[in-house]
């Protein structure tokens, strides 16, 4: 296995702070293997959302090194910027919907960007909306959507395209219990595929519902590493890559 294939991200010392205030994130090292299932935990304040912009690129460091899929993404030069964002999957604690597009429309928006034909793209977004439970809010726009269904657009846009890396802030915090594992399960059919999904949560529950999950811990903008995930290659990851001729 090359250092490409071993690595899919790598944080060296990386310290964060907006402004002039005080660091939100301090020394902050880790890499992520293809293929894992990572928890990133902490108490409100904690800087999980500020490490989760740092991961898919929307906030540059302060300091430190970032490696993302074998390039230093800290020097990227903005032409590069879009494709490697093609690479991950995001769902905001937000949403970021297009309101003026469907829920059709704002999940096909993927694949449309990465050049899908049509006709390849009808069955593929219809399926998604039937899982989270919204097939027949298709032609619905954001603003006629409650919270939790927006919340669902959301995840089913992040996971439309099955991306290299999947980072979700609190993707189950606006629906019920029962949508909620049904989700998890969608993350986890992901992750099966070779996806590293990044999940940020406060519930204990939805940890505890994925054994093999590795977690990663925040506190006062400090990482710890409580299963060891962070500094040694989980087995699963190392043998579970995407499968060759899966196609994205």
């Amino acid at each position: 296995m090359n250092q490409s294939d071993a690595e899919i991200v790598q944080f060296d010392n990386v310290g964060l702070r907006y402004g002039t205030g005080k660091e939100v994130l301090t020394d902050i090292s880790f890499t992520l293997y293809p293929g894992s299932f990572y928890f990133l935990t902490g108490a409100s304040g904690a800087g999980k959302t500020s490490l989760l912009k740092l991961l898919y690129l929307s906030q540059r460091p302060s300091r430190g090194l970032i490696r993302m899929f074998g390039t230093d993404a800290i020097t990227l030069p903005r032409d590069r910027l879009p494709g490697f964002r093609r690479r991950l999957g995001v769902v905001f604690q937000d949403f970021r919907l297009v309101q003026d597009l469907s829920a059709f429309d704002n999940v096909a928006l993927p694949l449309r960007v990465a050049g899908v034909s049509e006709k390849d793209i009808l069955r593929p977004v219809s399926d998604m909306l039937d899982w989270v439970g919204l097939g027949d809010r298709r032609h619905a726009r954001p603003a006629t959507l409650s919270g939790g269904e927006q919340q669902r657009v959301a995840i089913a846009r992040a996971v439309i395209g099955r991306p290299d890396m999947l980072v979700a802030d609190e993707p189950t915090g606006n629906v019920d219990p029962d949508m909620a594992f049904k989700l998890l399960r969608l993350f986890e059919a992901m992750n099966r595929l070779g996806t590293t999904v990044v999940v940020a949560t406060h519930d204990v529950h939805l940890i505890q519902k994925v054994p093999e999950s590795l977690i990663m811990r925040l506190d006062k903008g400090r990482l710890s590493d409580p299963t060891g995930a962070l500094r040694y290659p989980p087995r699963r990851a190392a043998m579970g890559t995407r499968p060759r001729g899966t196609t994205k």
